[in-house]
């Protein structure tokens, strides 16, 4: 499996980022929210990592994010690539302001992958928590419930 591109350029204000499939923001909420559909592979995860780091170079104010995994399929990663990803995000968000990064979980194999991503990132800026209940994420990061609903 690929590792994340490290690679980060300065996006200018004025241009206009494409979003991938299945991103939301809610500039009055801080929130970005991800729902991706049918089979999470490295390379859609590599695309949302590369967009994120440069929404946040960008971003004049830090953002909420919550992924919501309830329409994926299956799932094809590897542990070892989903701990890269996770080591990779905690040193390239060090020093910055914290967020929180809600994940609604309703797979096994889903809630192991995350499990993963919850202890790399922990002492970080990046607190990961896990949901199995959309209530109990809208609360945690502060939202309605409406804002996480699809």
């Amino acid at each position: 499996m690929k590792e994340p591109d490290t690679t980060s350029s300065k996006q200018s204000n004025k241009d206009q980022m494409v979003h991938p499939a299945g991103v939301v923001f809610d500039l009055e909420l801080r929130l970005m929210v991800w729902r991706p559909v049918g089979i999470l592979n490295a390379k859609a995860v590599n695309t949302l990592i590369q967009f994120l780091e440069k929404e946040e170079d960008i971003a004049h104010q830090p953002f909420n994010r919550f992924t919501d995994t309830s329409k994926l399929d299956a799932l094809d990663l590897e542990d070892r690539f989903v701990y890269r990803v996770a080591l990779h995000r905690r040193r390239s968000y060090a020093g910055r302001p914290p967020v929180k990064s809600a994940f609604y979980v309703t797979s096994e194999a889903s809630s192991h992958y995350l499990k993963i991503h919850a202890i790399v990132s922990e002492q970080s800026p990046l607190e990961v928590r896990i949901f199995k209940n959309l209530e109990q994420a809208a609360e945690w990061l502060g939202v309605p419930l409406a804002k996480l609903e699809p």
